[in-house]
């Protein structure tokens, strides 16, 4: 009879074992791999899908910096515009680096330097530089033209970009004219 009774010790030590273990992998599972992600990802089967792919945000656009132009400080735009010469002259003659060289870019064509090789993602983007387009493009490069291989994370400040984009107006010989401070920003037509 005792014989019996450690019998059933063993059984019931290795049910209390085996769900001890099921719940310890259970919360290791939780922690690796959260049930809600499940309900993110798509199923194929057999080309069926069977859980809807989530939708791609579209970037906020950027505060427009039109109405900031005419009273934007040029001396701080200056010396925001310091952390650009890591990749870029702005001095009349200057070398291109990493990016090209932004004397005059301000109304120019966007691929304004002949003498510097743009990557693909800016050699799609026609047009001019617009103070809107200058405006998108610092605000978030990667956004602006995707596929960049322009580094920079861009500035969250539309008083910072202002000040920058003033200070670029006046790299030039003929600086385009000051938009009118009543002058909504011109839409840019789809890319």
């Amino acid at each position: 009879m005792a014989s019996s009774s450690l019998e059933w010790n063993k059984i019931a030590g290795a049910v209390l074992v085996a769900l001890l273990a099921v719940k310890v992998i259970g919360i290791v599972g939780e922690k690796v791999y959260h049930p809600k992600m499940l309900e993110k990802n798509v199923l194929e089967i057999e080309g069926v899908q069977t859980a809807a792919q989530p939708q791609a945000k579209t970037p906020a656009a950027p505060e427009p910096v039109t109405p900031l132009l005419a009273s934007a400080d040029v001396a701080a735009g200056k010396k925001s515009f310091a952390k650009c010469l890591v990749c870029h002259t702005d001095e009349k003659g200057g070398p291109n680096k990493i990016g090209p060289n932004l004397w005059g870019v301000v109304g120019a064509k966007k691929q304004h330097r002949d003498d510097y090789k743009y990557s693909g993602a800016f050699a799609k983007i026609g047009g001019n530089w617009g103070y809107e387009d200058i405006n998108k493009l610092i605000t978030k490069p990667s956004a602006f033209a995707p596929g960049t291989k322009m580094t920079f994370a861009g500035d969250p400040s539309v008083k910072d970009r202002a000040n920058i984009i003033a200070y670029l107006r006046t790299q030039s010989d003929s600086p385009p004219p000051l938009p009118a401070p009543s002058q909504s920003p011109p839409q840019s037509s789809p890319q």
